[in-house]
């Protein structure tokens, strides 16, 4: 920043001795933690040994199968699949032989038919620039699978086998239960869990200590808690929590503001004015709380949790948690999320007075 200020006669020798060094600096730091510290090599890949062990054997020259790898956000699935490409294919040859899609390119039933089925008849050799021997076939990757359509699902079918001896295919998805069983029928699948809490503290441990960052135990145990075994979103925070304590600590606190996370406190207090209160008092509890700008999934998240470990009985929590599915739907929608709110809270009411 001192530079910006600095007189002009002072920084323009600074500009003639090599404009590339500076920059090239810039560039290596603005890339997002996320992408900076994606796996290399599929040994670099935490917490899913059946994936690794199956990709380890193809790397080693076994035949590799159709893969659809499925699970929550942030555990690797992508990451996965390219370190493995990467590691099997070479720098100079991995864009010519994998060929990626996801859900911001267009994949209609189009798409499928002309640049897939193009891409994958192509035949390839068994040796790389370097004289490495390399698989004889393409790689091609769909990721969130699970958002394409059901008649380009169907088209893929077909191309699946008939290019079975030139191309690999690798689904990625969230929800398995969106790709179509014939789809799922002619590949090996792989369940992707969430990050183990501990699996998660070492790889934020690893990226505080190669970014020279000041930490608490606190604030590691924060960010673990807020991203519910999303590695990726564990470390967006930490780097948004780097950006804002430059120089300083990162806290729990600042993790916790910068997740959106409505404090405990606050949930508590509209816990017990439903309990206890009267529903005049209700009202203004959830508007001032819709009214602080978090958002209504974040706040229906934790009252499930909160309700979950509540006093009340088996009954009226199951009342409740079914309130809590309409409301999301509803909130899906694009309802009002003050009423929605309101709506789910009268039924906590409603259910704590007859209890």
């Amino acid at each position: 920043m001192q530079a910006f200020f600095k007189p002009a006669g002072v920084s323009k020798p600074l500009k003639d001795k090599g404009p590339s060094g500076p920059s090239a600096e810039k560039k290596a730091k603005s890339v997002p933690w996320v992408e900076k510290y994606r796996p290399k090599c599929v040994d670099e890949v935490a917490f899913q040994e059946e994936v690794v062990a199956v990709l380890k054997k193809s790397l080693e020259g076994a035949d590799l199968p159709n893969l659809l790898f499925y699970g929550p956000p942030g555990t690797g699935k992508t990451s996965t699949i390219l370190a493995a490409a990467r590691e099997l294919y070479g720098p100079e040859l991995y864009r010519q032989r994998v060929l990626e899609l996801n859900a911001s390119d267009e994949r209609g039933i189009q798409v499928i038919r002309e640049k897939v089925k193009t891409f994958a008849q192509l035949t390839v050799s068994g040796t790389r620039p370097d004289g490495k021997l390399c698989p004889p076939f393409k790689i091609i990757i769909l990721d969130e699978a699970d958002s394409m359509t059901a008649p380009a699902q169907a088209a893929l079918r077909r191309t699946m086998e008939k290019e079975s001896r030139t191309t690999r295919f690798c689904l990625i998805c969230n929800y398995i239960s969106r790709i179509i069983e014939p789809l799922t029928s002619r590949c090996s699948k792989f369940r992707f869990k969430p990050l183990a809490n501990h699996i998660q503290e070492e790889r934020l441990l690893e990226i505080c200590e190669k970014e020279n960052l000041k930490y608490t135990k606190e604030s590691i145990a924060a960010l673990v808690q807020v991203s519910e075994g999303d590695l990726r979103k564990a470390i967006t925070f930490l780097q948004s929590a780097a950006r804002l304590n430059v120089d300083k600590e990162i806290t729990d606190k600042a993790i916790v503001e910068i997740a959106g996370v409505v404090p405990s406190k606050m949930i508590e207090g509209l816990l017990q004015t439903c309990f206890k209160g009267t529903f005049e008092r209700l009202e203004v509890t959830v508007r001032n709380l819709v009214n602080e700008g978090y958002a209504a999934t974040q706040i229906l998240n934790q009252l499930h949790e909160a309700i979950i470990e509540s006093d009340l009985k088996d009954k009226d929590k199951s009342i409740i948690t079914e309130k809590m599915a309409v409301v999301s739907k509803c909130l899906s929608d694009g309802a009002d999320e003050y009423l929605q709110m309101l709506s789910l809270c009268s039924v906590i009411m409603q259910q704590a007075s007859q209890s």
